[in-house]
């Protein structure tokens, strides 16, 4: 069984007096493992016989395994666990960026959390960049662990040490910014009907940008039908497709990492969750409505040659000048001038748009059990379980959406958008039950 066996030194072709103790031991496959490098006959024997006992009970770990390089398991480890495309775009990223330029070349079993730890302090990147670098380097050391790599994952559970500095001012992030009704009105009305519909719908309703992007007029103003006090509930809704509801944009890969271009294509939603039907409020049905009668493409809020849009390109074409303004431009080909726009929010973004959608809902009071489901959120808690939406609670929601909007025409002093809804007013005080009216009958087309 286990023992040792001397391993002389060779210089220039020849063997010298000098040597050391290699461990021999049986694997666990009936062949002969070796490892070189004892002083002693005894220390090497009894290597030998712990890996032999590791192997009778079952806990054996391969050294040569173990000495794997980091940077080649890690391609192994995310050619074994495929996620949504941009996702593992992201990872990627991550990889190629921050972690393999430090971990690449280094043996799994020499990682360890101090040194990853005083690494991870040290990124030239921001913070929440830092962290999901760790947590990605500790997901593949458990994925070691799992293929019998490492004993143990030096990474898990551990709390990252922050970086100390002086004490700055909290700036502003995107995700606390959030927009008055009367700024959502005023950038809609100003990016015209289909591209201002997108910026309403997301406000109004809490889609995600993907979610929006890749919505097919098949999933807008289906109804929901619940039965409710002797009779029926019925509301408009859009549906977020449990298989293509999100149009996904990044930068696609092969198996080991190389970048093989853009890809823009439909995936399902991020989570369970995200595949919802949202309640939509009378006003947006009703703009909804007239919007499909007029769009000639499959696609609800693309481009207006029927393509997707990338975000970046929506972003610089029509968020940032609406938000941020513009000069006045003059006639180019394909465009007659157009005046100059003041700025309405500066620095306002899509996000920013969804994350409005789930203030107003805090701010008339919508239930948690409602709200987490239409804003397509996973609600914690044993609540999650027991408490369910009511008809009652969707209808709260739908009253307040629209006097929201309604109230902002009134601040406002508008009785359309884009020309094309009246607003019939009912009286101060009332509860909204009105719903806008289409001008200048059915007939009417906006460009």
């Amino acid at each position: 069984m286990a023992h040792g066996e001397k391993v002389y030194k060779v210089v220039k072709g020849k063997q010298t007096k000098t040597f050391t103790w290699r461990s021999r031991y049986k694997r666990p496959d009936g062949t002969w493992g070796s490892e070189p490098g004892f002083p002693t006959k005894g220390l090497a024997k009894q290597w030998g016989e712990e890996q032999e006992a590791a192997i009778r009970a079952g806990r054996w770990i391969d050294p040569d395994l173990q000495r794997m390089h980091f940077g080649e398991f890690a391609r192994k480890w995310m050619r074994a666990k495929p996620k949504r495309g941009a996702t593992v775009g992201k990872r990627w990223n991550l990889l190629e960026q921050h972690i393999l330029p430090k971990w690449e070349h280094t043996p799994l079993i020499s990682i360890n959390w101090f040194d990853v730890d005083s690494w991870q302090q040290g990124l030239a990147c921001d913070e929440v960049t830092a962290g999901h670098a760790v947590t990605l380097m500790s997901s593949i050391l458990t994925g070691a662990v799992d293929a019998k790599h490492l004993t143990v994952n030096p990474l898990h559970a551990r709390r990252r040490t922050r970086p100390t500095s002086a004490p700055t001012t909290k700036k502003k992030t995107d995700e606390e910014k959030w927009a008055a009704p009367e700024v959502v009105l005023q950038m809609a009305e100003r990016l015209g009907p289909a591209v201002g519909l997108h910026v309403l719908a997301t406000a109004f309703t809490g889609l995600g940008w993907g979610e929006g992007a890749g919505l097919h007029r098949d999933n807008v103003l289906l109804t929901r039908r619940q039965a409710y006090d002797g009779g029926w509930f019925e509301c408009p809704v859009i549906r977020v497709d449990a298989e293509v509801g999100e149009l996904a944009e990044y930068e696609g890969r092969d198996e080991d990492g190389t970048k093989t271009g853009l890809v823009l294509q439909l995936e399902p939603p991020k989570n369970a969750g995200r595949a919802r039907d949202i309640d939509v409020p009378p006003f947006l049905a009703l703009l909804l409505r007239y919007h499909l009668a007029d769009w000639p493409h499959p696609y609800v809020f693309c481009t207006p040659a029927g393509k997707w849009w990338r975000r970046s390109n929506f972003t610089r074409s029509n968020i940032r000048p609406a938000a941020d303004g513009r000069d006045a431009l003059p006639t180019v080909k394909g465009h007659a001038p157009r005046p100059k726009w003041e700025p309405i929010m500066p620095g306002l973004t899509m996000r920013d748009l969804r994350h409005t959608h789930d203030t107003y809902q805090d701010q008339i009071g919508v239930r948690p059990a409602l709200m987490f489901e239409q804003a397509g959120h996973k609600r914690p808690g044993i609540k999650a379980v027991y408490q369910h939406p009511t008809p009652s609670m969707r209808q709260m929601r739908l009253d307040g959406l629209q006097e929201i909007y309604e109230r902002a025409m009134h601040n406002l002093k508008w009785r359309s958008l884009w020309g094309r809804v009246d607003l019939v007013k009912a009286d101060r005080g009332a509860r909204p039950t009105n719903i806008p009216q289409m001008i200048n009958g059915d007939q009417e087309r906006v460009a």
